[in-house]
């Protein structure tokens, strides 16, 4: 089942020529998740050819405008496409109204179900096959909530030789052995998964952190990913502008992936304007110094996310 994150748009504050502001997509086997939508959102799905009537939910991080200015196109554009599935739309307090003056003042024609939730606290906020998103409070100027995609723990490798020495024929039963059924054997032996199974395997989990200042209970709440996208707006030496801002530096969220422990890959997002391509080197070099693991994003950029057993 193929996983893998899009990078919409990795800037904060104001979009670049070359930089739109912070969104990142997920598709998971044709289904996608979008988490948060700055302006540009719309011109980077139609550059990577990207079908946005497939996407299922928006999770925002929090209702600042380079977080949220590209959710009224979307909306006014999955009314051209036919789409029968409702659009959930998940976030902190006043998210609703927010959507709803969207609508209200634009006048929108919108020809399908949207559903809107606001977050209360943290916890599980939207459950999938096979997986489930969880959110977790952030430290910024206004709410603002961190995301996790996590899927649930696969079967164990199946073994087709141990299958057979306990008299089970190639064919369905193989397959209801691996989907964790009891079988019964066509000599009468019952065979349980255990029996033909290897130990259980690890789903793939994504996380997404940013406008936050870096606090230690964020690790736990990451600790896992495959691929943690967390902003890093500023170099150290900008800390203090930094965190008067509620914001984090590079080298902060490194710190973050190195205490939560088995992240696989680190990917910085939300850069300040301030920084040109080439000044982001430096900020790069800073995050790789503590957690070597760290790369750039950049608009348009695909991150696969592996299986690693």
């Amino acid at each position: 089942m193929n996983l893998e994150a899009f990078v919409l748009g990795c800037g904060g504050m104001m979009p670049l020529p070359n930089r739109h502001l912070t969104s990142v997509l997920l598709r998971r086997e044709g289904e996608l998740f979008l988490f948060d939508s700055g302006e540009g959102t719309q011109v980077s799905l139609r550059r990577l050819n990207l079908r946005w009537k497939k996407i299922s939910v928006i999770f925002i991080s929090h209702t600042h405008a380079d977080h949220v200015t590209g959710i009224p196109g979307l909306l006014m554009l999955s009314s051209q496409v036919d789409r029968d599935d409702p659009l959930y739309i998940i976030g902190p307090p006043r998210i609703a109204e927010y959507i709803e003056t969207s609508r209200r003042v634009l006048d929108m024609y919108i020809n399908y179900e949207i559903v809107v939730q606001e977050i209360t606290g943290p916890g599980i906020v939207y459950q999938g096959d096979g997986f489930h998103v969880r959110c977790f409070p952030l430290r910024h100027t206004k709410p603002c909530y961190g995301y996790t995609l996590e899927e649930d723990i696969r079967p164990g490798e199946f073994h087709p030789e141990k299958a057979e020495a306990l008299n089970v024929p190639r064919g369905p039963l193989w397959a209801r052995l691996q989907s964790g059924e009891t079988i019964t054997a066509a000599d009468g032996r019952v065979v349980r998964p255990d029996q033909v199974l290897g130990q259980p395997r690890m789903g793939r989990k994504f996380s997404f952190v940013t406008d936050t200042l870096a606090f230690p209970e964020i690790a736990p709440e990451v600790t896992g990913s495959d691929l943690f996208v967390c902003e890093g707006m500023f170099e150290q030496e900008l800390a203090e502008d930094a965190h008067g801002k509620k914001h984090m530096t590079a080298e902060e969220a490194a710190r973050i992936a190195a205490a939560a422990g088995d992240i696989k890959k680190l990917a910085l997002i939300h850069y300040s304007p301030r920084y040109t391509e080439y000044d982001l080197k430096k900020v790069l070099k800073e995050a790789q110094a503590i957690f070597p693991d760290t790369v750039l994003t950049r608009d348009r950029a695909v991150f696969p996310i592996e299986y690693i057993d």
